[in-house]
């Protein structure tokens, strides 16, 4: 068994990275960043120069390229098998987590397929990367461009100067991204309507905690989170560097865990299905040997991406879009009489909890979908949901610096529309829409909030407002 860097050094494994990051060399890459981090829990994830790759692999680093690069628009898509009260689950029966996750998979790859786009096809420690570009002067990128919603802020964030290279993002590959992020939830609604029946555990929009099952607390998650927030700020793995999240996660999963498990590769799967890529990514000699043959290219599909956008164009998806964005927020100079006086004691204690000590459940997506939930069964307009969490981001619950890094009214906007449009899609079964889920048996003791809840689900289950 060869040792990281020995595994680094090989020249093969060095060239599929380059080639990753756009280019036959550093110095051309279209990534405009990268970033790296070593085994510690707290990974230092600050913007580097491309041309910073060989020094980052000479320390052993985990390296991860920019969703933001020169001349295309990168589309990403993640599944992975999430287990919250046994997180170290997929590490030590990937077989099975494996397993769980094909039916998602196998519907994502089919309808790409459908229009062309045959994505790379990434395996990490838990599950799925699917993977591909669109070029900047296409017109599928015009397009996405011109349906992407940003809000003002958001706008503003895209002209000013960013690192490494400081240079603005730009407000057009902004919209696009944005844009991206609305297909991609369109591609999510038709695989929760057809597999959802076929997996014997939940699939969810990102990592939501769920109700307790057989194994714990444990989902599918086609985790479009990236799309919540700016372009500049979200990474994805290079393939074939080192996989460092289990030891980085040492506290969570166990060292009695962390300590047997073998070293950890994200590899393409060319030629090969998901239990060889298994045994591959757990070996960096057969990582090595995949290095040699199989490209990571990331494939352009331009005329492919055009038809699913104009297919969400026309979807229920993008009537639901349409509808949640004909609203504004609140001007935060307005708050003080407009969210700030929403009476607290006309929700139910689970809700009032959550407003009133945002930090941090209103930052985890259970806690937001209650909100979601408990509002637009109060009839709230969705944006209104929206506006009145950005007003919780942006007042000081001791966020510390976190929403200076990233956008409060994008990441508010993202999550409420997504929540939201599983509702008046249908989509939203409400099976786990419990008190419990949210304040323990001591705090909500009498009853009564759950009797609340059961009245506002069954106004939910009418809900076709946006039509």
């Amino acid at each position: 068994m060869i040792n990281l860097h020995e595994y680094y050094a090989h020249d093969a494994v060095r060239k599929r990275m380059v080639q990753f990051l756009g280019s036959k060399c550093l110095e051309d890459a279209t990534s405009c960043f990268l970033t790296s981090a070593n085994c510690s829990p707290v990974p230092d994830y600050h913007p580097r120069m491309p041309t910073e790759l060989w020094s980052c692999l000479d320390q052993d680093m985990e390296v991860k390229r920019s969703l933001w690069d020169r001349r295309s628009l990168i589309i990403h898509i993640d599944i992975e098998y999430v287990n919250f009260d046994y997180p170290a689950e997929p590490y030590i029966d990937p077989l099975r987590s494996l397993e769980l996750q094909r039916p998602v998979v196998r519907c994502l790859q089919e309808h790409l397929l459908d229009y062309g786009i045959s994505p790379l096809h990434l395996l990490s420690g838990r599950g799925h990367h699917l993977i591909w570009r669109v070029n900047r002067s296409s017109e599928a990128f015009r397009r996405l461009a011109s349906l992407g919603i940003l809000v003002d802020t958001l706008s503003d964030i895209y002209q000013v100067d960013m690192p490494p290279h400081r240079e603005p993002v730009g407000v057009e590959i902004g919209a696009a991204f944005a844009g991206v992020g609305q297909v991609m939830e369109y591609l999510a609604h038709v695989v929760l309507s057809e597999v959802s029946s076929q997996c014997p555990i939940p699939i969810q929009i990102t990592e939501v905690e769920t109700s307790q099952g057989l194994r714990g607390r444990e989902i599918l998650s086609l985790d479009l989170s990236e799309y919540g927030d700016p372009l500049h700020t979200r990474i994805i793995s290079i393939p074939f560097s080192a996989y460092h999240k289990p030891v980085q996660r040492r506290d969570v999963l166990g060292s009695h865990v962390v300590d047997e498990l073998p070293p950890f590769f994200l590899v393409p799967l060319f030629e090969m299905d998901d239990r060889t890529g298994l045994l591959a990514m757990r070996d960096p000699l057969q990582a090595v040997e995949i290095a040699r043959y199989a490209s990571v290219e990331i494939p352009e599909h331009n005329e492919g991406t055009l038809a699913l956008t104009e297919s969400y164009a026309k979807s229920q998806t993008a009537a639901f879009h349409r509808w949640f964005y004909s609203q504004k927020h609140e001007s935060p100079k307005h708050w003080p009489d407009t969210y700030d006086k929403m009476p607290l004691d006309s929700l139910p204690p689970c809700a009032q909890k959550l407003l009133v000590e945002p930090n941090d459940s209103l930052l985890k997506p259970k806690g937001i979908r209650h909100i979601v939930r408990v509002l637009m069964g109060l009839d709230w307009h969705p944006r209104h949901i929206a506006g009145l969490i950005r007003s919780k981001y942006e007042r000081d619950y001791g966020w510390g610096n976190l929403f200076f890094h990233y956008d409060a009214a994008t990441r508010a906007d993202f999550y409420t529309r997504l929540f939201a449009g599983l509702i008046e899609l249908g989509l939203d079964d409400l099976n786990d829409f419990r008190c419990q889920d949210i304040l323990s048996a001591e705090e909500c003791a009498d009853g009564t909030c759950d009797n609340y809840l059961n009245q506002l689900r069954e106004k939910l289950m009418e809900r076709e407002n946006y039509e």
